[in-house]
């Protein structure tokens, strides 16, 4: 996968199995949670894959220990 590609915030939503824009913005919100920083384009929130994959990867060590 390419570092580059950004996801759009309906695919960040449907990729954790359809969550609501309100629990993203939640999950945005907690800090305990760390969860990746969006950049706006023109009112649109892009998400970094690669961050998204990192903090996946984290959050299941994290279950795991």
């Amino acid at each position: 996968m390419s570092d580059n590609r950004y996801l759009t915030a309906t695919e960040v939503r449907a990729r954790f199995g359809g969550i609501s824009d309100m629990t993203l913005w939640r999950w945005l919100e907690d800090d305990s949670l760390n969860f990746p920083r969006p950049m706006k384009v023109r009112n649109r929130r892009l998400f970094k894959e690669q961050d998204i994959i990192d903090w996946e990867a984290r959050r299941t060590v994290e279950a795991a220990a």
